[in-house]
């Protein structure tokens, strides 16, 4: 294998507007939101970064600020109250959103930040609520330079970030586009009651039908007319490329849309990916016995699925999974860790070999760990981000923040890697 730097050319765009506040984190009182808050107070110097943090429960906030030792100022506002919301939208330059479900809470949120000019990330994996940011305010975010970017959490800054330096290595180094990418995840964690409450919202507003279009999130021109390689796998197989038995990424469902959005809208600013590309990604599992694993997870996620149309099944499963507000405890996010392996296939039928690895616990630690270096990137280094002042928009982590976010993320501890794959070795 040989290994090499990527060069990118990165815009040098105004400073944003003058506010009270650079970040606000709102939902500072739920179980990530409290992360949030102690990643920003170990992770920015004072008088770096002026942020406040927001939610609905002032005593909830003033309890997790007492809990965290910082001292830094409170906003109070329903997510629902319009006039208070833009209060906080028109203060801050950035919203750092982590209340979920974000299709129940989410909304005036978004629309304040687009009426303010204010950039937005959250952690969300609702991509039918992302579909609607899309369809209600795309247009007017992009004419005025405003970056949304969901999805900012392990949904789906791997999935995204690494097809993107992927693609980036293969173009830039061997001088061909790209035709596939595939990811394989491996992980260890738990899950935290606020994400199971998104997934059971999506199944009880009838979301599902829309959860499997696996172009959901592309703009109609960019939807190709082969859709079966598309499809999200659904059974357990041997994959020779690894030379081991995978399973469906329960997460795929939402990875590979936001990945594929990437894709279209690279393709809409001269950027692209390559006109035939490809993208799918998997659970692996370590080759002795590897099929055992594959088939159980498959089966236990269709038990789960079942189980949750049955309403007294759907009762008995949710009083053994974590409560909205409540996770792992902090040894158990603390010994949690993640893998995503990346293989991408350039149009000569060269290979290169992508890795986005880190200790912590995915859906708590490496989530917080993105979304407020997200943040973070929006405010300090808003000059260098990609696409110049023009570029805003329901965005991407790829498109919103792309070479700035894997830069921060490297300095932050994260593992980031991309190289090429000698033709001896793929056999």
């Amino acid at each position: 294998m040989t290994r090499s730097t990527i060069n990118y050319q990165l815009s040098t765009i105004p400073r944003m507007r003058q506010t009270t506040y650079d970040v606000v984190l709102y939902g500072a009182s739920g179980f990530v939101g409290q992360q949030t808050v102690r990643y920003f107070a170990e992770h920015t110097q004072p008088g770096e970064v002026r942020w406040a943090i927001a939610g609905r429960d002032r005593q909830k906030l003033e309890s997790v600020m007492a809990q965290v030792g910082v001292d830094v100022d409170i906003l109070v506002a329903d997510s629902q109250d319009r006039a208070a919301i833009d209060a906080i939208g028109s203060q801050t330059r950035v919203v750092l959103n982590t209340a979920g479900p974000f299709g129940v809470y989410g909304d005036e949120i978004v629309a304040a930040c687009v009426r303010h000019q204010t950039h937005y990330v959250d952690i969300t994996g609702e991509t039918p609520w992302v579909r609607d940011l899309i369809d209600r305010h795309h247009t007017q975010a992009a004419a005025d330079g405003t970056r949304i970017i969901p999805c900012c959490g392990f949904d789906s800054v791997p999935s995204d970030l690494g097809a993107y330096l992927v693609v980036r290595y293969l173009q830039q180094e061997r001088g061909v586009d790209c035709q596939q990418v595939k990811a394989y995840y491996q992980a260890a964690g738990g899950f935290n009651g606020g994400t199971l409450a998104s997934g059971l919202d999506l199944y009880d507003r009838g979301q599902l039908e829309r959860v499997t279009n696996p172009f959901l999130l592309n703009p109609p021109e960019s939807v190709p007319t082969d859709l079966e390689r598309h499809r999200d796998p659904i059974t357990p197989q041997f994959d020779g490329d690894v030379e081991t038995w995978t399973a469906p990424f329960f997460m795929g469902p939402v990875n590979t849309r936001i990945v594929r959005r990437s894709w279209a809208l690279f393709d809409r600013w001269q950027e692209s990916y390559g006109a035939d590309f490809g993208y799918q990604e998997y659970l692996k599992f370590d080759p002795q016995w590897g099929w055992l694993p594959a088939a159980a997870m498959v089966g236990g996620l269709a038990l789960i699925a079942g189980a949750i149309q049955v309403p007294p099944l759907r009762a008995l499963l949710l009083k053994g999974m974590p409560q909205p507000g409540t996770g792992p405890t902090e040894q158990a996010m603390n010994e949690g860790w993640f893998r995503c392996e990346l293989l991408g296939w350039g149009s000569d039928g060269s290979r290169v070999r992508g890795l986005i690895a880190d200790v912590g616990d995915p859906g708590n630690r490496a989530t917080v760990k993105f979304v407020c270096e997200s943040a973070l990137g929006l405010v300090l280094d808003f000059d260098r981000l990609p696409g110049g002042i023009e570029r805003g928009g329901v965005l991407t982590p790829a498109t919103g923040l792309g070479a700035v976010l894997v830069a921060r993320l490297r300095a932050a501890g994260m593992r980031i890697e991309v190289e090429s794959v000698e033709p001896q070795t793929i056999d």
